[in-house]
């Protein structure tokens, strides 16, 4: 099989030590990626930290498809403890920092412990440099990007830094890279505040030795030749379809149409978007880089999630609105989804949706944690009461565009989701909209009969984090490819994602989770014997793994060093 390779470098900030250690044994068995930074979560982190504590880490890992030059490979992975859910968690970002952190030779990069002051860490191949930046406290995103070029020459490719909200332990900040790039669901920026680490950088000319199959340059043609409109509006395109089937998240999800839905749709981004954005190597080219010289405002975006979050559920029909709220969460670092709906639950409780003054007043004051944004900093599973609204939540992360109560077999994905509900966990949406083959889809209505398939797609996207392989090459991969390219069994590599999510609920379950996290704020039929399928599908009882259900490496020690 092919894996990461490459040794962890542990950073302890509080004590400014670096060290290596050699994780062969964890590389060969989980891949890389996600895979790789869970194993290695679950073996170094307490079960009982504290989420923004000195004894919670953050693992950053690419997989052995960053040695290809295969689109739908311009990813990395981030994981540790999520002050948002509670659980372990990992984030997956695009942009341009994987490859630049494959030139530093290392497998990867853990960050321990809390600095006294301020930091920006510089990792190569050749040696590691913390670096004291008290003069960036509460310094943008764009403008800690300015500071690395100005002073270190470092691009922004190289880098992943956070804005006043993660300083501030904004519980859905984000980590951001490539500038407008985002390790966004589940607060891990909050982390790295936390940790007070402003910014990391990466770059070297290391060569991992690891060679992809020639199956790298087929997926790599069709994506560059392919008529896809996600090329054109990015995942923005399947609004429309979302608001025809009732299944589009507004006004605080009271609703599920949006009489303004034509004002924030695909071809309302496409009409803003000036030239085509991408990640690193890849020629499918999905990103949204808009522009509306007008209003004076600059991003990249929204995307489908995003505009669901600042428009119909914020009751906003303007998409140049929506794109500076947008640009706003990129600029103080966070997650543009969360910020929205948590917005958007502040609308409904003072009855003013579609106040964008409002809006992007609020979402200032939640990164710097100023007046009432001190207390939406802390997501709607924890301020609901106090608003006086639902709990649009799921293990504390709040829901993404793609409606569960009409797609069920998603609404089932999201109760039992270890991140909560997030919908690209299993992207179980794309079989019941459908976006697949006829052959694949399945019937939105209902929950009994698709534990089979909701496990066999958490198992896949595992494998994809783990890869690491982008979630919208759905169409450009099937498992001919994965076997070639991993040089595998199909069968194996599904396993490999197993592991990861049998691991990830475990640790979960060391800190308290169980069947009752795995519920939804809204009815769904059969949902409990849903669960029950699912569980039996898993091996799980009552939503706990027990101790025959774990992989067969558990409790060993596999960091060497």
């Amino acid at each position: 099989m092919i894996h990461d390779t490459g040794p962890l470098l542990a950073l302890d900030v509080g004590e400014r030590e670096a060290t290596t250690a050699d994780i062969d044994t964890i590389q060969e068995r989980y891949i890389g990626g996600r895979g790789v930074a869970t194993r290695l979560a679950h073996e170094r982190i307490p079960f009982d930290a504290d989420p923004l504590g000195p004894e919670n880490r953050l693992v950053f890992t690419t997989g052995p498809m960053q040695a290809s030059t295969m689109s739908f490979t311009g990813r990395m992975n981030c994981t540790g403890i999520s002050p948002l859910t509670d659980g372990l968690l990992s984030s997956n970002a695009g942009g341009f920092m994987s490859r630049n952190f494959v030139d530093t030779g290392y497998g990867a990069v853990e960050i321990a412990g809390q600095s006294d002051e301020l930091l920006a860490i510089h990792v190569r191949d050749d040696g590691v440099e913390f670096e004291p930046v008290p003069d960036l406290a509460g310094a943008t995103v764009p403008e800690t990007v300015d500071y690395l070029e100005a002073e270190h020459g470092i691009g922004s490719d190289r880098t992943a830094v956070i804005g006043p909200a993660g300083e501030n332990e904004v519980r859905f900040a984000s980590i951001m890279t490539s500038e407008e790039r985002a390790f966004g669901r589940g607060g891990l920026g909050a982390v790295m505040g936390a940790k007070n680490v402003k910014a990391i950088t990466v770059g070297g000319d290391a060569d991992r030795g690891i060679e992809i199959d020639a199956t790298q340059n087929e997926v790599h043609r069709e994506a560059a030749t392919a008529d896809d409109i996600m090329k054109r509006q990015g995942t923005v395109a399947v609004m429309e379809l979302a608001n025809e089937v009732e299944g589009l998240p507004s006004y605080y999800f009271s609703e599920r149409q949006f009489e303004g839905v034509d004002g924030i749709d695909g071809a309302a981004v496409e009409e803003k978007k000036y030239k085509k954005g991408t990640c690193s190597a890849c020629a499918f080219a999905c990103k949204l880089p808009t522009k509306d010289e007008a209003a004076g405002v600059e991003t990249e975006g929204p995307e489908f999630e995003v505009a669901m979050a600042f428009g119909s559920n914020s009751g906003v029909d303007d998409i140049v609105e929506v794109m500076k709220s947008n640009e706003l969460c990129d600029r103080y670092g966070l997650d543009a989804i969360s910020a929205g709906n948590t917005v958007a639950a502040y609308l409904a409780a003072n009855d003013a949706f579609g106040d964008t003054d409002l809006i992007h007043e609020t979402v200032e004051k939640i990164a710097r944690r100023e007046g009432v944004g001190d207390i939406l900093a802390e997501g709607i599973d924890r301020v609901h009461d106090d608003l006086g609204v639902e709990n649009w939540s799921v293990k504390g992360m709040d829901f993404a565009a793609h409606e569960g109560r009409v797609l069920h077999g998603q609404g089932l994905s999201y109760a039992v989701a270890n991140r909560g509900a997030d919908h690209m966990y299993a992207t179980f949406y794309s079989v019941e909209y459908p976006l697949v083959d006829e052959e694949q889809a399945l019937e939105p209505s209902g929950t009994l009969g698709k534990a089979d398939t909701l496990v066999h797609r958490e198992n896949l996207m595992a494998l994809n984090d783990s890869g690491v392989v982008c979630k919208f090459s759905r169409s450009y991969m099937n498992p001919d490819r994965y076997e070639r390219l991993f040089d595998a069994d199909m069968a194996d590599l599904l396993a490999v994602g197993d592991r990861v999510v049998t691991l990830e609920r475990h640790f979960n379950n060391q800190r308290g989770f169980d069947r009752a996290d795995d519920r939804l704020p809204y009815d769904l039929p059969d949902l409990d014997r849903a669960l029950d399928e699912y569980y039996d599908r898993r091996g799980w009882e009552d939503g706990v793994v027990p101790d025959e259900a774990l992989p067969d490496d558990y409790g060993a020690t596999a960091v060497e060093g």
